[in-house]
């Protein structure tokens, strides 16, 4: 049975979901929707249950499914052009965090002038985007990002290369649509990278020395549902209780993030961008050494206690290494995830220019301590 509920997006939760989500645009008296998806889910015939939902409906709309996996400004500009040459009003994201990223992207350029690059949020970005933007709404089929209720969107730049943040709180979706069902295709290495990607959004919020006891609960549960459920729907993609707790996870992690992310995605941004690696399966191969490199840091007696917190819920679910490092790399392995850099095609001569992008990435400005660039080289070293 459908259920809803708001934090702070609406969110339609379970069975019945699209079809909520198709009554409630119509009546909003949509003329047009851009649905922004990739190729692969059109092939595998995911999108097909969105359609007959929105035909029901009466709804017009038009695809655009040019998409990449580590999106592209290319991509929002097709995107784009296409939402003015179609006569669309509104967008509709279907997929995983790429499609989302684009979907938002396009929010922005369907109704602000070019260039681009003028929004990077990194420049104070966010202050030019003033004008009305189409309503948005999300479907994830994947549970990692949680993009559906998050306020950014990550496209790597023409000009540059490197992975920008595009962020508005306007960006942030009208509705979320968590059908489990639309996960259950996903392969056990795609679930188990995705999955980590929640898991790390929480766990980096968490650790985030920022003041928000609202988003340290929320991350706090969510890892608990990775820890027990991502295992369970990597052995069992069919299992729908553990298919929506993993979509709650990440839905959980992107609302907990606002309190910071921290030095994993500094690190896992340049792999996708330069290597093209999935950006979940990017997280998984740098968070052990992260860690580590953590641990051998004076924390404080309040971070302390909060890697304990965590491993307390590793030890819990059954995973009882000695240290948070030991035991995260355990947790990945057992997901059937290569650790290590080297058997990813990267080299030591790699690391130099990852550092570089790693240290540039805003994302460590929200660490739990500060790092340098040698910092993020030693892990880098580490993880090879």
């Amino acid at each position: 049975m459908m259920k809803q509920f708001n934090f702070p997006t609406t969110i339609y939760f379970g069975e019945g979901s699209l079809c909520s989500l198709a009554e409630r645009v119509k009546a909003r008296n949509h003329q047009k929707i851009l649905i922004i998806t990739d190729k692969t889910l059109v092939e595998l015939g995911l999108l097909t249950e969105l359609t007959k939902e929105l035909a029901y409906q009466d709804l017009d709309f038009e695809i655009f499914d040019d998409t990449h996996p580590n999106p592209t400004e290319e991509d929002v500009k097709k995107g784009t052009g296409t939402y003015a040459q179609a006569g669309c009003d509104s967008l509709i994201a279907f997929g995983g965090g790429s499609p989302m990223d684009v979907a938002k992207a396009i929010k922005i350029m369907a109704s602000h002038p070019e260039p681009m690059e003028q929004y990077d949020d990194a420049k104070g970005g966010d202050r030019l985007i003033v004008n009305p933007m189409p309503p948005l709404y999300a479907v994830p089929t994947t549970a990692g990002t949680g993009s559906e209720v998050g306020r950014s969107g990550v496209i790597i730049m023409k000009k540059t290369g490197e992975k920008t943040i595009f962020f508005h709180p306007q960006l942030m979706p009208d509705i979320a649509v968590l059908e489990p069902k639309l996960t259950t295709g996903l392969p056990a290495s795609i679930t188990a990278a995705t999955g980590i990607d929640a898991l790390i959004h929480n766990l980096e919020a968490f650790f985030s020395p920022g003041f928000h006891p609202m988003a340290d609960g929320i991350a706090l549960e969510g890892i608990k549902l990775v820890i027990k459920y991502l295992p369970v729907v990597c052995r069992n993609g069919s299992d729908l209780e553990a298919r929506s707790k993993m979509l709650i996870a990440a839905s959980m992690g992107a609302t907990a993030f606002q309190k910071g992310l921290g030095m994993i995605h500094s690190l896992a941004h340049p792999l996708s961008s330069h290597f093209n690696l999935h950006h979940g399966q990017a997280t998984a191969l740098l968070t052990p050494s992260a860690l580590a490199f953590l641990e051998k840091k004076r924390l404080s007696k309040e971070h302390k206690e909060r890697f304990g917190a965590i491993l307390h819920l590793y030890r819990e679910g059954g995973i009882a290494e000695e240290s948070l490092s030991e035991t995260c790399y355990a947790f990945i392995e057992s997901l059937g995830i290569e650790l290590g850099l080297a058997n990813h095609s990267i080299s030591e001569s790699d690391l130099d220019v990852l550092a570089d992008a790693a240290f540039h990435d805003p994302c460590h400005a929200t660490n739990i301590v500060p790092v340098s660039r040698n910092d993020l080289l030693q892990i880098y070293r580490a993880a090879l």
